[in-house]
């Protein structure tokens, strides 16, 4: 995407924005009508300009039913949370971890609010999840305790999967694996649920550097999960399968075993036939995942070979924002190994174009912006951003 083109969609009206965002969500005017209480005559003259949106009560509603942060549907770009304040944000989710008490909490909106967080984490608006987090934790403690195993348990998977993962993402693996091993406890055994909750626990294992423990959950879970296509399967079976066979193929990829790690990209390459992207699942995120590992297993020249082309597809442009940004900040990496640290700079800045908290308040972000401040001349662009964020080529 050039500049123009993100200039105006930051500069679209915020009628045009509902009504994009409503269309990605795949709901008429009269189902998104009905969600947010008004008429779809309304929800047409918003959508066309006519009627202005400018009440926040309103905006709120219509964001959360959206799915987006309301400073993303009006067009505001939020204002960055500092490392102190993240810190903080990070210390109340490990109060809200640790608790065993069972508050007195309404959870009949739990769900509207779990794929509002998720929403929010897919477009890196990793404080907003933050903030919400202890609040999710302190109501899925709640409803396991008054419900039991229940059709609600796919629902707390969710929560403390979503808690583990951006654990991963600030630096914090053992509460990472703490989160992943509540989600575990709730999945009793169920091979879906199960496999849900594998994901963040291999990932938990991988930023603690147990390659291969996170190898041996995912190929657990794996087999359990049964990859091969059968008509009674869920929809998205087989794209929890690959995504299981992804996280496989980074563990072995983690400790050096490149044979294992082609075996197991290969096979999701298999699965993600038929997938899209935008999903979650297909076959651009497998690119992704190969050139990681790549990385990871040194071969750097490959990994941005593997990169460059699948950057240059559609579906690169139809993954979450956070997925894009996490991708650039690791191939980064790759661009330093080989010596070319403006293409890592380049990597970076179109990172924080992409999605600010990605760069701005993960400690692997952090690091790659001060290995490529060390590494020489760098962008005007890079560094404005890191004068931004506080740090020189002198930062540790």
């Amino acid at each position: 995407m050039t500049a123009p083109d993100r200039q105006e969609r930051r500069e679209l009206p915020i009628g045009r924005r509902v009504a994009q965002l409503r269309v990605r969500r795949g709901m008429s005017q009269q189902v998104f009508a009905d969600r947010i209480g008004k008429s779809k005559s309304w929800v047409d003259k918003v959508e066309r300009g006519v009627r202005n949106l400018d009440r926040l009560s309103v905006i709120n509603t219509v964001a959360g039913v959206l799915g987006v942060a309301p400073d993303l549907l009006v067009g505001r770009r939020a204002r960055q949370a500092t490392v102190t304040e993240i810190a903080a944000a990070v210390e109340r989710v490990r109060e809200a971890l640790v608790r065993y008490d069972i508050p007195a909490i309404c959870v009949a909106d739990l769900g509207r609010q779990v794929a509002y967080a998720y929403t929010a984490y897919q477009h890196a608006q990793h404080p907003q999840v933050l903030r919400m987090l202890p609040d999710l934790l302190a109501a899925a403690r709640h409803t396991e305790a008054a419900d039991g195993p229940t059709p609600t348990a796919d629902l707390l998977v969710r929560v403390y999967q979503l808690a583990a993962q951006i654990m991963v993402k600030l630096g914090e693996p053992d509460l990472a694996w703490l989160a992943a091993d509540r989600a575990m406890t709730i999945a009793g055994g169920d091979p879906q649920r199960t496999a849900t909750a594998v994901l963040p626990l291999a990932q938990a294992l991988r930023a603690q550097r147990r390659g291969r423990l996170a190898l041996a959950v995912t190929t657990t879970a794996l087999r359990h999960l049964d990859p091969a296509p059968s008509p009674d399967a869920p929809p998205d079976h087989a794209a929890l399968a690959g995504t299981l066979m992804v996280e496989a193929a980074l563990a072995a990829a983690s400790y050096g075993d490149a044979i294992t790690a082609g075996n197991h990209t290969h096979q999701a390459a298999r699965l993600a036939k038929g997938h899209h992207d935008s999903d979650g699942f297909g076959p651009t995120t497998v690119d992704l995942a190969r050139a990681l590992a790549a990385t990871n297993l040194g071969d750097h020249a490959l990994a941005i070979a593997i990169h460059l082309t699948a950057t240059r597809s559609d579906d690169w442009h139809r993954l979450p924002a956070e997925h894009r940004a996490a991708h650039l900040i690791d191939m980064s990496r790759a661009y330093l190994a080989i010596g070319d640290h403006h293409a890592a700079a380049c990597a970076l800045v179109i990172a924080d174009q992409i999605a600010p908290a990605e760069t701005r308040i993960r400690p692997v972000a952090r690091a790659a912006l001060t290995a490529v401040l060390r590494a020489g001349p760098t962008p005007a662009d890079l560094t404005r951003l890191a004068t931004t964020i506080g740090l020189t080529s002198g930062s540790t």
